[in-house]
């Protein structure tokens, strides 16, 4: 009998086959799951719903973290919020003038089981200077005193625990905690599926940055195949970003970069 992964999410499901089932738990936050499928190696999967696969999992964590870096003239600073497996911060730690990173992921299982099936992915989470974190990001970014150059939320869908990761009050303390060239950006999901979110989003960025927008990624294993993400930076604007040829990618490039800023151009939030 055949085994497939089903997606689902508002009212529509992406599907993949399994060949085997890896591993499986429940931890105090989610089911955490990892299968080996068909045509996308080792995949990842929270609460049923696909987190990365060792195929495409450069599509997201790539433009997820070079579009803001490369925004901010020189970003030392870097806090991920979520993220528990790793491929942001190994993209962060790319860039040479990082001094220091502070990542925040509540649970601490998908850390774990991250470092064991997703070596390649997870590899930067043993770098002397990440500390890491397992806590409640909302909470840590309300009540910290330290000031960082670029925030990454690399949170899952907008659910349960995740929900407030999308809330105006959340994107307040992020402004708060930022330097004053400070950039933030976050996963904003699919633009045909959550558009409505996405709008929020954006409208928050819109009243606390000088610059927002809206830029995209093909992920191919998450729903849709096409994703989002919400860019707010207080004095640069994201179009006149950087160059550097020591950051060595896969996906990201300038000319990728140009090409997808301003999606929102054609998405109306």
């Amino acid at each position: 009998m055949e085994l497939w992964l089903n997606d689902r999410i508002e009212g529509q499901t992406s599907s993949l086959k399994v060949l085997k089932v890896l591993h499986l738990e429940r931890s105090d936050y989610q089911e955490i799951a990892v299968v080996l499928t068909e045509n996308h190696g080792k995949v990842l999967v929270l609460n049923g719903a696909v987190q990365l696969s060792e195929k495409d999992e450069a599509f997201y964590h790539e433009m997820l973290v070079h579009v803001p870096m490369f925004t901010h003239p020189s970003p030392k600073k870097v806090l991920v919020i979520g993220g528990g497996d790793g491929g942001a911060v190994r993209e962060v730690f790319k860039h040479p003038q990082v001094e220091r990173v502070v990542m925040v992921e509540i649970d601490k299982r998908v850390v774990d089981v991250c470092r064991e099936f997703f070596p390649e992915v997870s590899s930067a989470l043993s770098d002397p200077r990440l500390e890491l974190l397992f806590e409640d990001g909302v909470k840590f970014v309300r009540e910290t005193k330290e000031s960082f150059d670029v925030v990454l939320v690399d949170s899952t869908d907008p659910y349960d625990f995740a929900e407030q990761l999308f809330s105006k009050e959340f994107f307040d303390s992020v402004y708060r905690i930022l330097g004053s060239d400070g950039v933030c950006c976050s996963q904003t999901e699919n633009p045909f599926i959550m558009g409505k979110l996405i709008g929020r989003v954006q409208n928050y960025l819109g009243e606390l940055f000088k610059f927002k927008t809206l830029y995209w990624a093909v992920v191919p294993t998450y729903p849709g195949g096409l994703w989002t993400f919400s860019l707010g930076s207080k004095s640069v604007d994201p179009i006149n970003f950087r160059r550097d040829s020591r950051v060595k990618t896969r996906v990201y490039s300038p000319d990728l970069h140009r090409a997808v800023i301003n999606f929102s151009l054609f998405w109306e939030v």
